[in-house]
């Protein structure tokens, strides 16, 4: 693969990481109000979800959809589900605060990556860049060394994107901030992700 066109890869999925959208939402949210460390697991299962999206991609995701395209209906009204059921959640749990020993004890790891799994498989981001945008960077037959080289370098900027934004909501003065509006925030975000889904199902 030419660097040119891995330095265009490497463009493309920062641009695509750092674009608001629920995995955003997820990870500032999980942040303030439980910490570094518990942003750090939902980052991860956000960066795992991608590599899975274009391990699909390097196996023919648009030609699947091609021959198939219920699949990428099924998809797509499954993602949106799931989004407008995040976006209630958030909605109806909105006025409840965060105790201190909320903060302190988190979700555990693995609910916190399966969260963070769930959310970007479901992300329509994901689905169009991964069956449309991808596939027109990567070479027509990348071989294996190519393929993992990719799917590295995806994973670490995602990770490094979502695990930053952990970082930096995670201090006392953002997740202060957050824990005062908090109400307000999460009815806000929660309606724009329920809204995001209900589009999502009637594209």
């Amino acid at each position: 693969m030419a660097v040119s066109a891995l330095l265009t890869l490497i463009g493309l999925q920062a641009l695509i990481a750092m674009s608001p959208g629920p995995a955003a939402v997820i990870t500032i949210k999980t942040a303030a109000a439980n910490g570094v460390k518990a942003g750090f697991f939902v980052s991860l299962g956000l960066a795992l979800a991608i590599v899975l999206w274009a391990m699909a991609a390097l196996a023919g995701l648009a030609i699947i959809f091609e021959i198939a395209p219920f699949l990428q209906t099924g998809l797509r009204i499954a993602g949106a589900i799931f989004l407008i059921w995040i976006g209630f959640s958030m909605i109806r749990h909105a006025s409840q605060p965060i105790s201190d020993a909320q903060a302190a004890a988190p979700a555990p790891a693995w609910h916190l990556i399966r969260l963070g799994l769930i959310t970007n498989l479901a992300n329509p981001k994901a689905l169009v860049y991964f069956s449309a945008v991808f596939v027109t960077v990567m070479p027509a037959d990348p071989g294996i060394n190519v393929a993992m080289l990719v799917l590295t370098v995806i994973f670490v900027v995602e990770l490094l994107w979502y695990a930053l934004l952990s970082l930096m909501f995670s201090r006392p003065t953002p997740a202060r901030l957050y824990r005062r509006a908090k109400t307000h925030l999460d009815r806000l975000f929660g309606g724009l992700i329920a809204l995001l889904g209900a589009r999502l199902a009637y594209n």
